[in-house]
């Protein structure tokens, strides 16, 4: 059997389906840590963690940030279900940095109305969004 010279990456959340490409590779934030896929990869279901994911089309490299779901490995497909999954051009910095404060200001708050485990999240996702965002530059610009 001949093995495939692409993946067909399908992303997407409950709100929209965010790429649907032939790829050449793209690394994935596994619950166990990043992993990388190339056509031809042995099926595999993986839990996401909080992370940026890429992918890579010839020479050009996209970049995500996503948040809670799984992945669906198979060796000519791969579909990622993503709670949350944002594309670096389409995250909205002052934002992110607005939610990394307020995780950060309830994390330094002690006391019984603060949900720890959920601001840790936050903050995680917040940084996540701020690391994908710039690492396209400021004018959202696909890096190469």
């Amino acid at each position: 059997m001949e093995l495939p010279t692409h993946i067909d990456l399908r992303i997407v959340t409950p709100e929209r389906v965010l790429a649907h490409e032939q790829v050449d590779e793209l690394q994935i934030p596994g619950a166990g840590g990043y992993f990388g896929v190339l056509p031809g990869h042995a099926p595999l279901i993986a839990l996401l963690k909080v992370g940026e994911l890429w992918y890579r089309k010839g020479q050009t490299k996209t970049y995500l940030a996503v948040s809670e779901g799984f992945a669906e490995i198979l060796p000519e497909r791969v579909t990622i279900l993503a709670r949350i999954a944002e594309k670096a051009e389409d995250i909205d910095i002052e934002r992110a940095e607005a939610a990394r404060q307020r995780a950060e200001q309830r994390l330094k708050e002690p006391g019984l109305n603060v949900d720890f485990q959920r601001a840790r999240v936050s903050l995680a996702r917040a940084l996540v969004r701020i690391d994908v965002a710039n690492s396209v530059g400021l004018r959202g610009v696909t890096r190469r």
